[in-house]
């Protein structure tokens, strides 16, 4: 029994050792003295998804890799570097999943048509039953 609950212990503490002790990143939580560099990074840090969250935008989300990215984001404008060039270089890294706004490729293309094709199908179908009704 007491071995149980040894192992019980461990097990519920493994969260608490996922937890870093690291500072943050120096561009975290603290935004450019430029106020339309803010901006932009900022409108950039929307359009990035958090990769721990998954369902956040790293603007949005508290996790330790979004202050990363958000760092990251903001160095590379103070480098010089545009929202463009810094998005290809995330997604180069860390693949198109992590943007919120895929480019159009043979690969993404189902997710553009996929949309229109439903609407379209259930336009038709609708057609098609309030053709019956007026027939009757």
């Amino acid at each position: 029994m007491r071995r149980l609950v040894i192992l019980a212990a461990f097990l519920l503490a493994a969260p608490l050792q996922a937890q870093s002790d690291l500072p943050a990143a120096e561009w975290a939580y603290v935004q450019l003295p430029d106020p339309q560099m803010e901006a932009d990074a900022r409108e950039l840090m929307l359009e990035l998804r958090c990769l721990v969250c998954q369902g956040q935008s790293i603007a949005d989300s508290d996790a330790e890799m979004a202050g990363d990215m958000r760092h990251l984001v903001r160095e590379r404008m103070l480098a010089g570097d545009s929202p463009d060039e810094i998005r290809d270089y995330l997604v180069e890294r860390y693949g198109e999943w992590v943007t919120y706004r895929p480019p159009a490729s043979s690969l993404t293309l189902p997710l553009y048509a996929a949309p229109i094709i439903l609407i379209l199908a259930g336009l038709w179908l609708l057609r098609g039953r309030f053709t019956r009704r007026i027939k009757r």
